[in-house]
């Protein structure tokens, strides 16, 4: 679990403000109340939809490219099990498909990356920390060949936001009902609605997070490799306090989410001192996540810890000129 400020560990059982601190140094962290409320989902959510974006035989098997869209009309994570894919012939005969690849990487009780209302994807940062890897979505059925007229539904399964560590999110079901006939090759990658309520701000936006501190992206350079973001965080209040945002992934004009996810709670983030003298206590550091250096049209997906420990709220930034 991670530490508070002074390294004090906070209590999953805090019902009420709490204020922890060391006499001898003068060191707090106001935590505000937690609520102890399932979060449910959007009554005008319609769940998510997918897209057909390939269909071809594979080594004995029907190969199933596709990309996944948010029309939940919240942040969102969505994952599925490879047994709830099933492919239906022209005849009526239903095979189940024992590979899949559909969701946006780590999901259910952990959380793993939300994908914004109105944006569309096709892939994600997967393998493991030392070895991560751009996975794919797709669909395998052994023994079945392309045809015309086949069906291929898959059961899933989404969340949608504010993440918090503390109360599990209300897991709810769906099924993706797809025409295998209908490929679509021309999908704009990463938005592809407007969708009310959600906020794209600019690059060095001020964003608001736990105990009135803010947070802003100072600098977003290219590199080798991908992108090095700069942080910086003021802290307007009498105690020092951590405000965490994790390691930001990114999403681009390929359709790819890249950063492997590490829930934000556990990464690393500097305290940030004290209010001194009238002039608020400020500070910075680095994330950094890997991306081609060909693909252009980049948002930044920031969770800002908000309002409580261990709760995050979902921003995007527009760094689509980087």
């Amino acid at each position: 679990m991670m530490k508070g400020a002074c390294g004090m560990s906070p209590r999953r059982s805090l019902l009420a403000v709490v204020v922890l601190g060391l006499a001898a140094t003068g060191c707090g962290y106001i935590v505000p109340p937690i609520s102890f409320d399932t979060p449910t989902p959007s009554i005008k959510s319609q769940g998510w939809a997918g897209i057909v974006t390939n269909v071809a035989d594979a080594s004995g098997a029907l190969h199933v490219d596709l990309s996944i869209v948010n029309n939940t009309n919240d942040w969102s994570a969505m994952d599925i099990a490879a047994s709830k894919a099933k492919v239906t012939t022209a005849d009526g005969k239903s095979n189940d498909c024992g590979t899949a690849f559909v969701g946006t990487a780590v999901f259910v009780n952990d959380g793993g990356w939300y994908l914004p209302p109105g944006f569309v994807m096709k892939g994600y940062t997967g393998g493991s920390v030392a070895k991560p890897a751009t996975q794919l979505l797709y669909v395998e059925c052994a023994g079945v060949s392309k045809a015309a007229g086949e069906k291929l539904a898959i059961s899933y399964s989404y969340i949608v936001g504010p993440f918090n560590y503390y109360v599990p999110s209300q897991v709810v079901q769906g099924t993706l009902n797809l025409d295998l006939d209908k490929v679509v090759t021309d999908t704009k990658y990463p938005v592809v609605a407007t969708v009310a309520g959600l906020v794209i701000s600019k690059s060095d936006a001020l964003i608001d997070g736990i105990n009135k501190c803010t947070v802003q992206l100072t600098g977003a350079k290219r590199t080798d490799t991908g992108f090095e973001f700069s942080w910086e965080t003021k802290n307007p209040t009498s105690y020092p306090v951590y405000l965490h945002i994790g390691n930001p992934p990114v999403i681009g004009s390929d359709g790819i989410m890249y950063g492997f996810y590490e829930s934000p709670h556990l990464a690393t983030a500097p305290i940030t001192p004290s209010a001194a003298g009238g002039v608020a206590g400020d500070a910075t550091w680095t994330t950094t996540v890997a991306a081609p250096k060909d693909v252009p049209g980049f948002y930044v997906l920031l969770p800002v810890e908000s309002q409580q420990q261990k709760f995050f709220v979902d921003h995007v930034l527009d760094i689509t000129d980087k």
